[in-house]
C-alpha cells in the first residue's frame, strides 16, 4: 500500500467515524477513535455491500457513505453489547 492510499484511507476513516458518531450518538470519539471506527466501519460496510451486491458510485462519496453505514452498524452493535 502506497503512502497516498494510507492517507486517503485515514481521511475517509476519520470522516466516516465522525459522521457515524455524530449521527448515532451525537458525539465523536476524538480523532484517533473516529479513524478507528471509520476504518472498521469501512471493512464492515464493504463486506456487507459486497454480500448484498450494492454499489455506491463516486470517487470520494461512495467510500464515505459505505464506511459511515458500516460504522453506524458497528456502533449499534457495540451499544447492544455495552448495555448488557
Amino acid at each position: 500500500m502506497e503512502i497516498e492510499q494510507v492517507i486517503i484511507a485515514l481521511v475517509i476513516g476519520g470522516v466516516a467515524g465522525w459522521l457515524a458518531g455524530f449521527l448515532f450518538k451525537g458525539a465523536g470519539f476524538g480523532l484517533v477513535g473516529n479513524i478507528i471506527v471509520g476504518l472498521l466501519g469501512a471493512l464492515l460496510g464493504g463486506w456487507l455491500f459486497g454480500v448484498l451486491d450494492i454499489s455506491i458510485g463516486g470517487e470520494w462519496v461512495g467510500p464515505i457513505v459505505t464506511s459511515t453505514i458500516g460504522a453506524i452498524i458497528l456502533l449499534f452493535a457495540i451499544s447492544l453489547v455495552k448495555k448488557k
